[in-house]
């Protein structure tokens, strides 16, 4: 009966170690590395040819003491269309040429109606099951002063994508990260502040000085032909 049970069990067991090594990397783990066809890591380059643009089409948000650039990209069909988009913009920011973060800003009437629950459900069938963040770190400073919630949390040892609710709206956005690269760019940003910060009387003089050299140009080309006509 021992020598029975034993062999019983040890065939189910194998039966089910099968079972788990033939399932598919979507069901056995999320894949959190990518937002749709996009993979945090990637270059620049690849980034635009997906999107169908140029790589100078990025715009430089700081070039020191790390190169940061962000690429700006509208789903959204021109024109009349009965394909539906909920992403209303992406943007893609780089660190040293590498994607380090994609931001996805969902469109406010397409997305109209749905509960944070809807937005946690759907995204929850492509990463999985949600983390929620304590209560001492979900609330972040948006952009343009607002109030933001990070209300859901999905993450790996290097990914992390963050379900953010902002108070004005209500509006989400998806953000998703590259660990490795996340922080030390969320340093050379701090750091290009301080700077921009430290330089900004000294190039605020430099602009003052130079509207005055333009404009002692200008006086001086009007002196020169207006001189010769002139009569008292």
């Amino acid at each position: 009966m021992t020598e029975l049970w034993l062999a019983t069990a040890s065939r189910s067991a194998f039966t089910l170690l099968l079972l788990f090594a033939s399932m598919p990397a979507s069901v056995s783990a999320a894949d959190l590395s990518k937002y749709r066809d996009f993979r945090l890591g990637t270059d620049l380059a690849t980034i635009a040819k997906q999107v169908a643009a140029s790589p100078s089409q990025a715009k430089v948000i700081h070039h020191r003491p790390a190169l940061i650039q962000e690429l700006q990209w509208r789903p959204q069909p021109l024109g009349p269309s009965s394909t539906t988009e909920s992403a209303q913009e992406v943007v893609f920011s780089f660190y040293g040429g590498e994607l380090f973060r994609i931001a996805i800003n969902y469109d406010r009437y397409q997305t109209e109606g749905l509960t944070t629950d809807d937005f946690i459900g759907s995204i929850s069938a492509v990463y999985g099951i949600a983390e929620m963040p304590s209560p001492q770190i979900n609330a972040v400073q948006g952009r343009y002063g607002d109030q933001e919630e990070i209300v859901a949390r999905w993450q790996d040892s290097q990914y992390c994508f963050d379900l953010i609710r902002s108070s004005y709206g209500p509006t989400f956005r998806l953000l998703g990260a590259l660990k490795r690269l996340e922080v030390p760019a969320q340093a050379a940003i701090t750091e290009a502040k301080r700077l921009d910060d430290r330089e900004a009387p000294q190039r605020e003089a430099a602009r003052v000085a130079d509207e005055k050299e333009v404009e002692r140009d200008k006086l001086e080309k009007s002196r020169l032909v207006n001189k010769p006509k002139f009569r008292p």
